[in-house]
């Protein structure tokens, strides 16, 4: 996702001489090309998020396109006063660049995990939310973030996510993009846990279940319609993320059911409300917190089993 990001970025940028690039001292095995050809346009703000927030805002003011890039809780929870202040309340015109996606800094531990990202951005009003699950999306929402004048948000994983969709896919922004079909059960996942959702989902075939799989790339503003469709044409509806079980994509979801008295099961998949108290790579963050593909395929039977 981040080489997807970088790339797309940068052909904008070359055509775009009020793009700015400002990373939070992170980004040297990646902006290599970008820094040397476009060095008017980028800025190395070093370790001091607040100060490189409230510098995009400023030049966000004088008509520049800023993109600030850190690791998520650093681009995010560090500066979120100057967000909310600065930038939000304003309605800048400024990007928001979070790499390491849940548990892609897994081994760096709980000071570099991106679970909490979206749920606190959620309630910042003006703000557009991506949470990009392919390189693919990630090429989209990055074009999507510079036709939108206003604040926006990208999450983004690490780097090795499988593409998911095809050449001819199309996507549209505040959009679920429909990965499969089926009528007896639908995993709606957002970001790094897009694939993992395909993965589970070929497995509950193989058990002689039908598996809609929805990827829900914009998750502000949200879509509602694609929730409600699929609520009336599965029994059962799962939300599946790398985040915080509270405030993220399960959330949403569950705030679409509820206002709509729709009744068909439900169950958020994501992180507990805790701290995980071992430090491993990305997998084994993820076993340890019952996300692994084996642990979801069995949540997911158990789930229906009464059913």
């Amino acid at each position: 996702m981040r080489i997807a990001f970088v790339n797309t970025l940068y052909k904008s940028a070359q055509k775009n001489k009020d793009i700015m690039l400002i990373t939070g001292d992170l980004g040297f095995s990646v902006f290599e090309d970008y820094i040397k050809n476009l060095p008017k346009q980028y800025l190395n703000a070093g370790v001091a998020e607040q100060n490189m927030t409230g510098l995009a805002a400023g030049l966000a003011m004088e008509g520049k396109t800023p993109f600030i890039y850190s690791i998520v809780p650093f681009v995010t929870m560090r500066n979120f006063e100057q967000i909310r202040n600065d930038i939000c309340y304003q309605n800048l015109n400024v990007k928001i660049v979070g790499i390491g996606a849940g548990f892609s800094y897994g081994s760096y531990g709980h000071t570099h995990h991106g679970l909490e990202d979206v749920g606190v951005l959620r309630t910042l009003a003006n703000l557009t939310i991506f949470c990009p699950g392919d390189p693919k999306e990630v090429e989209f929402v990055t074009r999507q973030a510079l036709k939108i004048k206003g604040p926006v948000y990208i999450r983004l994983g690490k780097a090795g996510e499988p593409v998911i969709h095809d050449a001819g896919s199309k996507l549209e922004m505040g959009k679920g993009a429909m990965i499969t079909d089926g009528k007896d059960l639908t995993i709606i996942a957002m970001s790094t846990m897009l694939y993992r959702a395909l993965e589970v989902s070929k497995i509950l075939t193989r058990k002689g279940l039908s598996v809609r799989v929805v990827s829900m790339h914009t998750i502000k503003p949200f879509d509602s319609n694609i929730v409600i469709s699929s609520a009336k044409k599965t029994r059962a509806i799962f939300s599946l993320e790398e985040h915080s079980i509270i405030g993220g994509l399960g959330s949403a979801v569950a705030e679409v059911l509820a206002e709509n008295s729709i009744s068909t099961k439900f169950k958020r998949l994501g992180v507990p409300d805790k701290f995980t108290k071992v430090i491993g790579n990305q997998e084994f963050m993820r076993e340890a917190n019952n996300l692994s593909v084996d642990q979801i395929v069995d949540t997911i039977l158990r789930f229906i089993k009464n059913d």
